[in-house]
């Protein structure tokens, strides 16, 4: 509930590494750099780099692995998880990860075609049959077409 939500925009720095071990997740490190209007050089100029390591877990993983490739401009949301650690004979280090809940191509940096992905249920659906809802008439009984038909009205003169 106490979570922090992040919505950062950037460029893929690393290659997507995909995996399947308990579902499917992806994970990649996105380079966000701050941008400043310098007056003093009337331009702008690049600030401070931070780069995050972006999780992705269940389908948003199976479409990162298969739309993201380095270079690329993303806008990524989700929760911002910082972790510090000490490792033996080193300095504590600090990790910025974000898991991510949505992650899409920054439209203001180029264009993307998008295509709706597959359901995997609807794949399984699709192959089966669709059962017969109808139950059999028991053996003997007259079919509906064949019951009586009521007489037709005499004919007025």
């Amino acid at each position: 509930m106490n979570e922090t939500i992040v919505c950062v925009v950037g460029n893929v720095a690393t290659q997507p590494v995909y995996r399947e071990a308990a579902g499917p997740s992806a994970r990649f490190r996105l380079a966000v750099t701050t941008r400043y209007w310098d007056r003093e050089k009337s331009a702008w100029t690049d600030g401070h780099t931070n780069f995050f390591t972006v999780w992705a877990n269940r389908q948003l993983a199976v479409n990162v692995a298969a739309c993201v490739e380095v270079g690329q401009p993303l806008v990524v949301q989700g929760r911002l998880k910082v972790r510090t650690e000490v490792r033996e004979g080193q300095q504590q280090w600090a990790s910025a990860d974000i898991d991510a809940v949505a992650i899409g191509h920054d439209l203001a940096r180029g264009t993307a075609a998008f295509q709706r992905a597959a359901k995997p249920e609807a794949a399984l659906t699709a192959a089966r049959p669709e059962p017969s809802w109808e139950t059999p008439r028991p053996v003997g009984t007259p079919d509906e077409g064949a019951a009586q038909q009521a007489p037709e009205p005499a004919a007025v003169t």
